[in-house]
């Protein structure tokens, strides 16, 4: 699948609102990184300052591996679609963070291992039940590495086209660490051993299977490293390639994007292959206590916003960091100038250093 090219965010907006922040009542810089991201969300935008945000979207991903049934996971498959349920029941980790942070939240079923289908059009996008054993076998078929990608491209012209102003990536499924961190391993050049984690919190006997599995799967994955829709469909998964579309989508939209986690981060590497310069609409929520996800900020140059030893996925990270972006984008929009506030500049560099000494 092909994407058209990647317009970066506004860079004459950029140093408009870079500019606009030395105007404000505060002293040069102060506000740290919470400037650069409120010069980020003006530059996404194309304004300064910036709008506020009006609509902001989880999309959780959700999808079975094959790799689950095989002692990979501290939890069986089942809890897949279980937690699903918990989703729509509104009872889940991501339900409480979104309400808190002003988010809605929307699930897509892509290979969820149940022949049931959810309600109110979840599982309108599913490809499959669960993707497969990837330590020895495909994941996927080239056509449903095709319907997956075009499920996730879909889901993301949907939000857009509904009004979503930013948009959050989270994901649910037993197992899918294992083929994420395949995904890291095979694009960073990665051993198996930097790259296994606990996951959900498996024992050491599950975390040597893990790491076998990887180990067999990342020598299925490295012929086929440079070619994006052929690694996902040899060691990805029908929720990683949804994911992998929809953050390219997203950034065709020209829509920013919070990043969550280790899961996420894998779908983002493979985007940026699929869509080169997508990576300039993305930030990265958080820093998972997952070892691959450092080499997944460094792979894509992001700074994780939050560090809060999470590794819970569903967006939890993404959503913790999302008051911050808004935050940001209205100290930018609604701080008073200096002329506004009748403030002298130099009176509060002078306030600064008398501070700092």
């Amino acid at each position: 699948m092909e994407f058209p090219p990647i317009v970066a965010p506004d860079e004459d907006v950029a140093m408009a609102a870079a500019a606009r922040q030395t105007r404000l009542t505060k002293p040069l810089g102060s506000l740290g990184r919470l400037e650069e991201l409120g010069c980020w969300l003006a530059a996404c935008q194309g304004v300064c300052p910036p709008r506020p945000l009006g609509r902001r979207r989880v999309v959780v991903f959700a999808g079975d591996h094959g790799v689950a049934r095989h002692g990979v996971s501290a939890y069986p498959p089942e809890v897949t679609a279980q937690m699903v349920g918990n989703f729509l029941a509104g009872g889940a980790a991501v339900n409480v963070l979104a309400a808190a942070a002003g988010a809605t939240v929307r699930v897509v079923d892509l290979a969820v291992d149940t022949d049931d289908l959810f309600p109110g059009g979840v599982s309108e996008h599913r490809v499959r039940r669960s993707s497969g054993r990837i330590d020895i076998e495909d994941a996927l078929s080239d056509d449903e590495v095709h319907a997956a990608l075009s499920a996730g491209r879909a889901v993301a012209d949907q939000e857009v086209d509904s009004g979503a102003d930013l948009l959050i990536a989270g994901e649910m499924g037993i197992g899918n660490t294992t083929a994420a961190s395949v995904l890291i391993a095979a694009l960073t050049g990665a051993e198996p051993v930097a790259v296994v984690g606990r996951g959900t919190g498996v024992d050491d006997a599950g975390w040597m299977r893990k790491t076998a599995c990887i180990r067999d799967a990342l020598r299925r994955a490295r012929p086929v490293t440079r070619r994006p829709a052929s690694l996902l469909r040899t060691v990805g998964g029908a929720d990683l390639a949804g994911l992998a579309g929809f953050l390219a989508q997203a950034a065709v939209r020209r829509t920013p994007v919070l990043l969550d986690g280790l899961v996420v981060g894998a779908a983002a590497m493979v985007a940026d292959q699929l869509a080169p310069g997508a990576r300039a609409w993305w930030r990265a929520g958080h820093r998972s206590t997952e070892p691959a996800h450092g080499l997944v900020l460094d792979h894509l140059s992001l700074t994780p916003l939050l560090e809060l030893d999470l590794r819970l996925g569903e967006a939890s990270g993404a959503l913790a960091a999302l008051p911050l972006v808004t935050m940001a984008g209205r100290l930018l929009a609604e701080m008073a100038t200096f002329a506004d506030a009748g403030v002298s500049e130099g009176g509060a560099g002078a306030s600064e250093d008398h501070a700092a000494r």
